[in-house]
């Protein structure tokens, strides 16, 4: 006789590989939730870029006009 703990025993009615595709259901759902903040980073991307260019104008690296032209060119 098997007391209950057959296919479906275990804790609380679900057996063991029950449980791991909970826990895997359950990681899949945060990784997804955690990798949503990638648009973020590109945010940073982008204010670095403009970051960068004006300290190339303030150095006098390129000209205005050239900070124009590469400013329009990142905001595309």
């Amino acid at each position: 006789m098997m007391n209950g703990s057959g296919m479906g025993g275990g804790f609380f009615g679900f057996g063991f590989f029950s449980i791991f595709i909970i826990i895997a259901i359950v990681a899949v759902i945060f990784w997804m939730f955690n990798n949503r903040g990638t648009s973020s980073s590109h945010n940073r991307t982008e204010s670095n870029s403009f970051e960068i260019l004006k300290r190339r104008l303030a150095n006098g690296e390129i000209s205005e006009e050239e900070y124009e032209r590469l400013k329009k060119k990142l905001q595309e």
